[in-house]
């Protein structure tokens, strides 16, 4: 029996060192966040998220961005970003050496205040400026879109909205938008709806997927994605993660399981995943849980030989 094609390579994001813990309650030493950083690039990760320049008083995790942000030695070939909610966050991240950024949108009105204080039209403004500056100062921007499959607070999120929203990020400068689904509730049926729907309107890509694993379904995204056309994927180390302005959102998508699924279907990734768990097995005991991923708990009980 035929199957759908598979791109022959994937581009995966790595966000574990920013939203793998930002929601962290146990405050990890800077040198121990510029290490695992550090690690995640040396494994071949083609882009690193180090951190956000946010307020502390939101994210106290992100207090220290800008040391981060200054002590990672920077691998060649690896792109790194930073996120950034507003003009004050993207000179920040400017004087610390960013060349690369992140804004953060959203697809319902209830999380786009709850997460920036600001309705989805008064983001689009503050973004648009953002972008027109991180312009100027040779600065690339993507854009996140959050809560496009599900909203915490208002429930489903119309299909439509999405794909508006995804263009208008586009039109204003992004050069890729990860569409988010921020609560883990997306199926693999809705994935390859909405990517159809996105695919009709803009290139494929230009498109990313930001999944979450909250009811077990981010793997079985990933490849209705992939079939779909979709080949960039964030992921966290060890499946860190969760919105700490979204009730319920359990950990990213897990980068050494992702990997494991890339791999096994022949997908190039680039990345060493041996190396990745190291990385993850670095972060690890300055949290004080064990990591939810489960190649990283499959590889770490394997007895020495």
């Amino acid at each position: 029996m035929s199957r759908p094609p598979l791109p022959r390579r994937v581009t995966v994001v790595e966000v574990g060192p920013r939203d793998g813990l930002q929601n962290e309650a146990a405050q990890v030493p800077t040198p121990t966040k510029i290490a695992f950083v550090e690690a995640l690039a040396a494994s071949g990760l083609p882009v690193v998220e180090l951190t956000a320049f946010v307020s502390p008083a939101r994210v106290p995790q992100m207090a220290d961005a800008v040391d981060v942000a200054r002590g990672v030695a920077r691998r060649p070939g690896t792109r790194y970003s930073a996120l950034v909610p507003n003009l004050r966050g993207l000179a920040a991240a400017h004087d610390a050496g960013m060349t690369e950024i992140a804004v953060f949108a959203a697809a319902s009105e209830t999380f786009s205040q709850r997460n920036i204080n600001q309705t989805i039209e008064g983001s689009f403004t503050v973004y648009a400026q953002v972008m027109r500056d991180a312009g100027v100062m040779g600065m690339r921007v993507r854009a996140y879109l959050s809560t496009a499959f599900g909203c915490p607070f208002e429930g489903q999120v119309p299909q439509a909205r999405v794909v508006e929203l995804t263009e208008r990020l586009l039109t204003m400068g992004a050069f890729e938008v990860a569409v988010s689904d921020t609560i883990g509730v997306a199926t693999p049926g809705q994935v390859a709806d909405m990517v159809d729907l996105l695919r009709a309107r803009v290139p494929a890509g230009v498109i990313a997927l930001h999944l979450h694993d909250t009811r077990g379904t981010a793997l079985a995204n990933v490849l209705a994605a992939l079939q779909a056309g979709i080949t960039t994927f964030d992921a966290s180390a060890g499946g860190l993660g969760g919105c700490p302005f979204a009730p319920g959102a359990a950990g990213n998508l897990s980068t050494e399981d992702l990997l494991y699924m890339l791999h096994g279907l022949g997908i190039e990734t680039g990345v060493d995943l041996d190396a990745v768990v190291r990385a993850s097995q670095l972060i690890g005991p300055s949290l004080g849980h064990s990591l939810p991923s489960r190649y990283l708990q499959a590889a770490s009980s394997v007895s020495p030989r």
